[in-house]
């Protein structure tokens, strides 16, 4: 299975759009973990699962969501901003214990970034506008197995991949 999870595009229409019919042969499904800046009806949104973030002032979408995915994994998306990400995973950490999830994916912060904690994989895809600990503009995609999650990071605009890097289950 594979995950192609976005964030804090922050109107960033055309990537959203590009990373979409990129991957559209190979995902099983795409996420943006929220910041879009963009009406829920908008094109660059179709096909996206989507949480509503902080600057989402018009959105309709859920603050989180929880997910039941194949090869056992329950995903709990959410935006961030709410749990106090750029500080701590702490608060996300006991809610993902709670909804039991082993997959948690989030925004927020703009940092690229993935740890697994106790069993549980938390990953931030970075941002497609104001990247902060990468230069490039980043997004991700998760592929699952029954025994691993591996996570390539990519360059929004080309779709190059930057880094790779594989959790065992």
């Amino acid at each position: 299975m594979k995950i192609v999870v976005v964030s804090d595009s922050h109107g960033n229409d055309w990537d959203l759009l590009a990373i979409r019919e990129r991957h559209l042969q190979e995902a099983d499904l795409f996420i943006h973990c929220g910041d879009s800046e963009l009406l829920d009806d908008d094109a660059a949104m179709q096909g996206y699962l989507s949480v509503c973030g902080n600057c989402d002032y018009r959105s309709q979408a859920p603050l989180k969501r929880v997910e039941s995915l194949a090869h056992d994994v329950t995903l709990f998306m959410t935006h961030g901003h709410t749990y106090g990400v750029k500080y701590s995973l702490q608060k996300l950490y006991y809610q993902a214990l709670e909804v039991g999830a082993n997959l948690v994916c989030y925004g927020h912060s703009h940092y690229v970034g993935a740890e697994m904690i106790e069993g549980i994989l938390f990953m931030n895809p970075g941002s497609l506008s104001f990247p902060r600990n990468t230069r490039e503009k980043t997004y991700a995609i998760i592929t699952v197995s029954d025994r691993a999650f591996e996570v390539a990071y990519l360059e929004g605009g080309t779709g190059e991949t930057l880094i790779r890097q594989t959790f065992k289950r």
